[in-house]
């Protein structure tokens, strides 16, 4: 298992050593961010439509989904509130700012969700036809996920070194660190008390919910080591999350920013960061960065080693 955990991380690892100056190349990487991702989500769902009892299996991938959901975010809110109520927190999240533009608004964000989740359902009607006309697609399914999930990591990790965070910046930010310390903490520990819930292993469930909202790579990891029912669970789980963000950033950002941004988790730094500007701000922008950055350069390597014990 530890020898797979190298070789996946490899094309992460490899991506990330390679500087990209070039913005038309930077473009063309996070178009095929993109795609692949949307290529995974749909052989994911193909390899859950092709399953046996097909509706028991979702009605599993639905409670496992709710009791992580219940379990993972009022742990993540509660220490995310007791950090917003810290000293530093009170001095840095006094934001004055009056830029309120943002590239996309909530309900674009929250479609652009609810368009993955479709991708997933599509996959699993092509499947289930397929395995009623007899042709069993979900073996392949799955080894074409495999490798679209390498080339994915290798896009992610040039995304994560062209990002424009220096290590100087990313570890004088106290509080995105401290950002990302406390919503790394409490995953764990509601990962923890998740696994006996769901009869899982300690380490299945902390992998669980070491996704930090980041749907569309948490669903593919953990389905690629743990079958597509839990990578299933893991999708909707983290998909849940950020969609909760989306409502908790306009009430929350300006009474408690910690709160707001970390709840948004590893989407800070991209998906849910239009909003985070647009109800807090310019200067939240670094702190949403920071800690996004920080999450998301943790979550695929520390789901792997959970999952290689």
């Amino acid at each position: 298992m530890l020898l797979g955990l190298l070789w996946i991380l490899l094309p992460l690892i490899v991506g990330y050593l390679i500087p990209v100056r070039q913005a038309g190349i930077r473009q063309a990487i996070d178009r095929g961010v993109s795609a692949s991702v949307y290529v995974i989500l749909l052989l994911m769902g193909i390899s859950l439509g092709g399953m046996e009892n097909l509706l028991g299996q979702l009605s599993r991938i639905g409670s496992t989904a709710l009791i992580l959901f219940l379990v993972i975010s009022p742990i993540n809110l509660l220490a995310l509130a007791w950090l917003s109520r810290r000293r530093l927190a009170r001095r840095q999240s006094r934001v004055e700012s009056q830029d309120h533009t943002a590239p996309a608004g909530k309900l674009q964000a929250i479609l652009g969700s609810l368009q993955l989740a479709g991708v997933v359902l599509l996959g699993v009607v092509v499947g289930a036809a397929a395995q009623g006309l007899g042709w069993h697609l979900a073996s392949l399914a799955e080894t074409l996920a495999t490798w679209t999930l390498y080339a994915l990591l290798f896009l992610i990790g040039c995304q994560l070194r062209n990002s424009g965070l220096g290590l100087r910046q990313i570890l004088l930010n106290r509080l995105g660190l401290a950002i990302a310390v406390t919503v790394f903490a409490s995953s764990m520990l509601a990962g923890l008390i998740a696994a006996p819930l769901l009869q899982l292993s300690w380490n299945e469930g902390m992998a669980m919910a070491a996704g930090f909202g980041w749907y569309s790579l948490s669903g593919i990891l953990i389905g690629d080591q743990l079958g597509p029912v839990l990578g299933g669970a893991a999708f909707f789980n983290d998909l849940a999350r950020e969609l909760l963000a989306f409502l908790l950033v306009p009430l929350f950002i300006r009474r408690a920013m910690p709160l707001a941004i970390g709840y948004a988790g590893a989407t800070s730094m991209d998906v849910s960061l239009p909003v985070i500007q647009q109800y807090g701000g310019i200067t939240c922008v670094p702190l949403a960065i920071v800690s996004g950055f920080l999450l998301s350069l943790l979550s695929p390597p520390l789901i792997l080693l959970l999952l290689s014990f």
